[in-house]
């Protein structure tokens, strides 16, 4: 009877044990379940080097929502395509202006966004019309070695 009772014990312990950290993996992974209060928008760029999903998105500095996924546009065929999920009490007007940026001198890509003069705000599936590109260093440093600065 005893064993038993430790046994029991011993059990329920590794199961709040497994639970707890499960719960921290959830959170620290930022992982969401039933697709969160967002609304999707895409963007196209001419290269999205760097950049991955879950990736920020900026407006002034505040986070407002991530990369959701990157893909080639079907239309065009050699542009890029990223689907953006902002969160639901953010609003974005029709003209904003997505930016591929680097935070710091070798951080991570995040899109910051600009917001225009409109009256018109983006809504669920819209598309992001002006953007800006990422800047590729490498070929940048090319260029200026080679002497092909314009």
């Amino acid at each position: 009877m005893n064993m038993i009772k430790l046994e029991m014990m011993v059990g329920t312990f590794m199961l709040i044990g497994i639970l707890c950290l499960g719960y921290v993996s959830i959170k620290l992974g930022k992982m969401e379940f039933g697709g969160g209060d967002y609304y999707s928008v895409t963007a196209s760029f001419d290269s999205v080097s760097g950049l991955k999903p879950g990736a920020r998105v900026e407006v002034a500095g505040v986070e407002v929502g991530k990369v959701d996924r990157i893909g080639l546009d079907a239309k065009s065929g050699d542009r890029a395509l990223a689907y953006l999920k902002i969160k639901t009490g953010v609003k974005i007007t029709d003209d904003v202006i997505a930016s591929v940026r680097t935070s710091g001198i070798i951080g991570d890509k995040f899109i910051m966004l600009r917001p225009g003069g409109s009256e018109k705000m983006l809504r669920n599936n819209d598309k992001i019309r002006e953007t800006e590109s990422a800047i590729d260093i490498e070929e940048l440093v090319s260029k200026f070695i080679h002497g092909k600065v314009e």
